[in-house]
C-alpha cells in the first residue's frame, strides 16, 4: 500500500467507523454468533498472495463486525463501561504512525515527556497528593495497559522492598544498585503472602499466582457495606505471623467490581504502620476517575490514600474517556519501581540517562517496550477539559440515581447495596412473597440472569455478594457509557422488569417451571 492507497483507505476506514456510530444504537449489544463462528468461516492458512484491500475491509465488515460485542453501545450495562471517544481512536491512529517501542528517552524524546506531562495532569485533577506528581522528583506516574498489569508491578514492586527490609537495606543512593542477599530471598521469599478481601477484584489472586505466593481474601460484612476493615486486616496478619510468614502486599479496593464499595484506607493504613514489611496498593480501577469530582472524594477516602497508600491505579479506558487501554500507575516513591525493574545492559545506556536527566519508563515497569499511550489523554483532556470530563461522570452518577429511585418503587426488585457513583447492584425480591427464603432468592436471579443473558438486546452481569452473613446472588447495572442517555437505561429496565415477571410466574411454589 502507498501514500495515495492509504489515504483512499484511510478515509474509507473513517466512513466506516461513522456509519457504525450512526447506526450503534440500533444493533443488538452481544454479537448474535455461536462460538467458533469465525473459526469455521476463515481460511486456516494465511494467503500466499497478498489480496485487495478494500476485500479486505470488507472481510471486517461481513465476518468480523458480527462477532463484537457493542462496548460502546447506549444499551451496555455490563461490567463496567470501556469508554472510546473519536479523540482517543484519533490519536490511536497518530500513534500507530510514528510507532516506537519508547523504551528510553532517547526512543522518542515526546513519548516520554508527554507522559509525564498527562499523568501529572490527571494527578491534580484527581486531587492526589503532590508526592504522586512525577513533578516531585520522588513520586510519580506512569502508564500501563491494566489494572492486573499495575497490580503485578506493585507486587513485584512490594516483594523487593519487603526483602530488602527484611535484610536491613535502606534505599541506595541515585541510581545506586541494591542486591538482595540470596539468603535472605531465598529463606524468605517463599513466605511472602498478600492480602486483600473476599470483594478485591481477581488482579490480587492473579498476581499472586504470577508471583507463586499466597493470596489471603479476608472476609467483609454487609453491615460494613463490603468493605475491608482494618481490625480484620490485623487479624489475618497476625495468624500469618504467628505462623511465621512474612505479610508484604495489602491491596485495597475502591470500587469494587461486585457492589462499588470502598474499602477503610485509614484503618488498613493504621495496622499496617506495625509491619515494615508490607506495602498498601489501592486498586480503584472503575471508581477512581470519580476523584476529579470534589464533591465525592470523601466518600472515596481520598484523604486518607493520600495519607497512607504506597501506590494507586486507576483505569481511564473505564470510565474515563479514553479509548482502551489505558491504565495510570502512582507511586510515592519511584525507586520502590526503580530498584526493582532497572536492568540496564549496555546497549540500554544513554548519555542522558546516565545524567538521570531523563525519564527511562522501562525501569518502571515489567515489560521493555510500552505503546505511546500518552497521546490518548492528552488529545482527550484537551478536548473535553477537566470541566467536560467532570460532566461526563456526573451523567452517568445521575442516571444511576434516577434509576435507583425507579428501582427503589418496585414491587419486584430491591436494591441489595447502596448505589455506588454509576453502579446500581439489585435482584429479583418482590415484597409480597414472604416465602421466598433467600436461597429461593438466588435460584429466582440466577433464573433472571439467564432470561437476559439469553437475549441480545440488553447486557447485565451478575455477582455474588460474599461475606461473613451469607452469599449473596446479585445483578449489577452499570452506566456511564459515553452514548448512553436515560432513555436507554429506562428502556433496558423495562425489559429487565418484564423478564422478572415472566420469572416469578414459573415460580409454582418450589420449583422453576419451564
Amino acid at each position: 500500500m502507498d501514500i495515495e492507497q492509504f489515504r483512499k483507505a484511510g478515509y474509507a476506514a473513517i466512513d466506516a467507523i461513522c456509519d457504525y456510530y450512526q447506526t450503534l444504537s440500533e444493533r443488538p449489544v452481544k454479537a448474535q454468533v455461536q462460538p467458533g463462528y469465525l473459526l469455521d468461516k476463515l481460511p486456516k492458512e494465511a494467503p500466499a498472495k497478498g489480496e485487495p484491500f478494500n476485500q479486505i475491509a470488507a472481510a471486517f465488515q461481513n465476518d468480523v463486525l458480527p462477532g463484537i460485542t457493542h462496548w460502546q453501545s447506549p444499551q451496555f450495562f455490563a461490567y463496567f463501561p470501556a469508554n472510546s471517544t473519536f479523540e482517543g481512536m484519533i490519536a490511536d491512529l497518530y500513534a500507530a504512525s510514528v510507532s516506537n517501542p519508547g523504551f528510553n528517552w532517547i526512543c522518542s524524546p515526546a513519548c516520554t515527556e508527554l507522559e509525564q506531562v498527562v499523568v501529572d495532569w490527571v494527578a491534580k485533577m484527581l486531587g492526589l497528593a503532590p508526592s504522586f506528581w512525577t513533578s516531585s522528583g520522588v513520586g510519580g506516574g506512569v502508564i500501563m495497559g491494566s489494572a492486573s498489569e499495575a497490580a503485578l508491578t506493585a507486587a513485584m514492586a512490594a516483594r523487593e522492598r519487603a526483602l530488602r527490609r527484611i535484610a536491613g537495606i535502606e534505599h541506595a543512593a541515585e541510581n545506586g544498585d541494591i542486591q538482595v542477599p540470596e539468603e535472605i530471598r531465598r529463606k524468605n521469599g517463599q513466605k511472602l503472602v498478600i492480602y486483600g478481601s473476599t470483594q478485591t477484584h481477581s488482579l490480587g489472586s492473579k498476581a499472586a499466582i504470577m508471583l507463586g505466593l499466597p493470596f489471603r481474601a479476608i472476609p467483609v460484612s454487609a453491615e460494613d457495606s463490603y468493605s475491608l476493615r482494618g481490625d480484620a486486616v490485623k487479624q489475618a496478619i497476625d495468624a500469618d505471623v504467628a505462623a511465621g510468614l512474612v505479610p508484604f502486599l495489602v491491596i485495597a479496593t475502591v470500587g469494587t467490581t461486585s457492589s462499588g464499595a470502598v474499602d477503610r484506607i485509614a484503618e488498613i493504613g493504621e495496622v499496617l504502620k506495625a509491619y515494615p514489611t508490607v506495602f498498601l496498593h489501592v486498586d480503584a480501577a472503575w471508581a477512581g476517575v470519580a476523584y476529579a469530582l470534589p464533591q465525592y472524594r470523601e466518600m472515596l477516602r481520598l484523604t486518607e490514600l493520600n495519607e497512607y497508600v504506597d501506590s494507586f491505579c486507576t483505569n481511564l479506558h473505564k470510565w474515563g474517556l479514553t479509548t482502551f487501554d489505558c491504565t495510570l500507575l502512582y507511586v510515592r516513591d519511584r525507586r520502590d519501581l526503580t530498584q526493582t525493574f532497572d536492568v540496564t545492559p549496555a546497549f540500554l545506556r544513554s548519555k542522558e540517562a546516565d545524567a538521570g536527566a531523563v525519564i527511562d519508563y522501562r525501569n518502571w515497569q515489567i515489560a521493555l517496550g510500552r505503546r505511546f499511550r500518552s497521546l490518548k489523554i492528552w488529545f482527550v483532556l484537551r478536548s473535553f477539559g477537566v470541566e467536560g470530563f467532570q460532566q461526563h461522570l456526573e451523567r452517568g452518577i445521575s442516571q444511576c440515581t434516577l434509576l435507583a429511585d425507579i428501582v427503589g418503587r418496585s414491587k419486584n426488585f430491591e436494591i441489595v447495596t447502596k448505589p455506588s457513583l454509576a453502579l446500581l447492584v439489585f435482584r429479583l425480591s418482590p415484597s409480597s412473597r414472604a416465602d421466598l427464603t433467600g436461597d429461593i432468592l438466588d435460584v429466582l436471579n440466577q433464573r433472571l440472569h439467564d432470561r437476559l443473558n439469553a437475549r441480545y438486546d440488553v447486557f447485565l452481569t451478575q455477582t455474588v455478594l460474599h461475606s461473613v452473613e451469607r452469599n449473596i446472588f446479585c445483578i449489577r447495572f452499570a452506566m456511564g457509557g459515553v452514548h448512553t442517555t436515560f432513555d436507554d437505561v429506562q428502556a433496558t429496565w423495562s425489559i429487565v422488569e418484564a423478564e422478572g415477571e415472566e420469572v416469578l410466574k414459573r415460580w409454582d411454589g418450589d420449583r422453576l417451571i419451564e
